[in-house]
């Protein structure tokens, strides 16, 4: 089955910074997830390349916008590589076929009657690429700001073409109503239907006044505002308008992930624009919160911005992508320092994960030979530990598809805890003297639920979560999803050509369906889950492989620490 999801398409003309990180990371860990639970992904990104902002950023440099956008866009593609991004598309809105799908698109708005020529008077914002009316404005300090987002406006008269955003103000209003789902969080939503009950205005679509955008179709002397171009990367990406085929397989998307500073673009504009073309809506505009240093909105005037290739060279590039999801509720804002990275790295991931997988692991291979020990009869304690990491990912799941990444990785992390407690509570150590028996039935049930776990875990931390399915001896298999091998950058040189697509996904397994009967004996490699479906054929690391438990005399390997506590140096 089919999901294709989408980031926001970043403005190039600066330098990426860990908001940009925070959701390129929830997006990744969002496609691979459904990768390894046997969904065929695709996962588009990219830049958003025109708009006077890209024009004005380019005069100060003494180049061209395109000159900007290109190496720009290169760099925002290999720092998303760099941050384990395994996207299929990086769109720019300069790409051949974009031009082609804005053009078409503005095309469907004529025939539908919603385009008109008018002149725009009113308050313009560069940076915010939108224009706001007189009380949506304010005086401060001799400087009229958007009340909204306290970015610099200037009064603007042109002639405009405008789109009949009024007209579906009703329309839009039962859109909520009936599908309270369409936008997330729920606070988003509330705060986007209050703002179309106020009242919509038509909407200004194109500029006179500089040239750098897509030409408006039959008066080139009109670009598109931005927010049509630009909105209109999500169909590009997907074949709109020629190739049908792709087009039917992949849209509707079936979620943007999008910051909240442009939440009313996505769900009021941009379901206004699809329905004047004529076109399925998407299912879900998720908006993500902002991230703050030490409780400050990062700023460069501030001097606080966050480079997070910066923050992967302290950290490492797991531990950054597990802090910010394990941290903050995805979807509200956020407060970061130093020292709660340090904290989650050392507590959460050294101890509760990686000392829990050593200590089972270094006892197998002092007193069980260096492999997966044969369990005998399962205690209520080992029915219940199990039961509860069985069940972890039906919530993984339902967590995922509400973009609830923290609550996804809490339910993972319920389940270490509860594991941690089962293992001092059996002091294996003192059975290996008095019921070596139960000591392999207590270390088994520790390494399969700790097995689990990993399987689910890899979204979040790939490479991390890969080493320890290593340690426990879990075959690779043929899925990507989950690798710990991350994609790396094929061209760092810049502009269109080396700026092509690239496919970094896989897809993963075949569903096994039912959970394996019984207490938690492995079963043989011919053996089936209830649905018919046997281990052979399920990738060993994708979800499936959680129904066909770690079977007695695996080999495994020498233990090996994963999660190194974080020490910092001193001089």
């Amino acid at each position: 089955m089919g999901y294709y999801l989408t980031t926001a398409i970043a403005y190039p003309n600066g330098a990426i910074h860990i908001g940009h990180a925070y959701e390129y990371i929830a997006a990744d860990t969002i496609a691979r997830f459904k990768r390894l639970d046997n969904h065929e992904v695709f996962f588009a990104t990219g830049t958003d390349e025109h708009g006077l902002k890209m024009l004005q950023a380019a005069n100060k440099l003494g180049i061209t916008p395109k000159q900007l956008a290109d190496d720009n866009a290169a760099n925002f593609r290999d720092t998303q590589l760099a941050l384990g991004s395994t996207f299929d598309r990086f769109i720019r809105t300069t790409d051949e076929d974009h031009y082609e799908a804005s053009k078409a698109i503005w095309r469907r708005l004529e025939e539908a009657g919603d385009i008109y020529l008018d002149t725009y008077a009113g308050w313009y914002s560069v940076r915010d690429e939108a224009f706001y009316t007189q009380d949506e404005t304010e005086v401060v300090d001799g400087v009229r700001l958007s009340t909204e987002t306290r970015t610099e406006v200037t009064w603007t008269e042109e002639e405009s073409y405008f789109f009949r955003l009024s007209k579906y103000q009703d329309k839009l209003l039962e859109l909520y109503k009936n599908h309270p789902e369409f936008i997330g969080p729920d606070s988003r939503r509330n705060e986007v239907a209050s703002f179309v009950a106020s009242g919509l205005k038509d909407l200004s679509v194109s500029r006179t006044t500089f040239d750098w955008g897509v030409p408006v179709p039959g008066n080139e002397k009109h670009v598109m505002y931005v927010w049509i171009d630009a909105l209109t990367n999500y169909l590009t990406a997907a074949g709109f308008p020629d190739d049908q085929e792709r087009l039917e397989k992949w849209w509707p998307a079936d979620v943007h992930i999008i910051g909240k500073d442009i939440i009313r673009f996505h769900s009021v504009y941009w379901p206004a624009f699809l329905m004047s073309a004529g076109i399925e809506l998407p299912g879900r505009v998720h908006a993500h919160g902002f991230l703050f240093n030490a409780g400050e909105k990062m700023s460069k005037s501030v001097g606080n911005v966050v480079d997070p290739i910066a923050l992967v060279d302290a950290f490492g590039l797991d531990t950054l992508r597990f802090f910010l999801f394990r941290e903050f509720s995805y979807g509200n804002d956020g407060s970061y320092t130093k020292d709660s990275i340090i904290t989650r790295k050392n507590s959460d991931l050294a101890n509760e994960y990686g000392n829990l997988a050593q200590r089972s692991l270094s006892m197998i291979a002092k007193n069980c030979e260096a492999q997966v020990p044969q369990p005998g009869e399962l205690t209520e304690d080992d029915e219940t530990l199990l039961a509860l990491a069985r069940a972890v990912p039906e919530t993984a799941r339902r967590h995922v598809d509400t973009q609830a990444l923290h609550l996804y990785v809490e339910a993972c992390w319920k389940v270490l805890t509860e594991a941690n407690r089962y293992f001092s509570a059996q002091e294996p150590w003192k059975l290996k003297k008095t019921d070596p028996d139960r000591m392999a039935t207590v270390l088994w049930v520790t390494i399969e639920v700790v097995r689990i776990i990993s399987i689910l875990i890899q979204p979040v931390m790939p490479d991390s979560a890969g080493k320890i399915l290593d340690l426990l001896g879990v075959e690779e298999g043929a899925g990507e999803a989950g690798a710990k091998v991350l994609p790396t950058a094929t061209d760092n040189g810049a502009g269109a050509e080396a700026m092509a697509p690239v496919t970094v996904g896989a897809g993963v397994g075949v569903a096994a369906g039912a959970a394996v009967a019984g207490a938690g004996i492995a079963p043989a490699a011919a053996e089936s889950a209830e649905s018919g479906v046997s281990a052979a054929e399920v990738d060993p690391r994708s979800f499936a492989a959680i129904d066909f438990p770690l079977e007695p005399g695996t080999p495994l390997p020498k233990p090996q620490p994963v999660f190194p506590k974080f020490v910092e140096e001193t001089e």
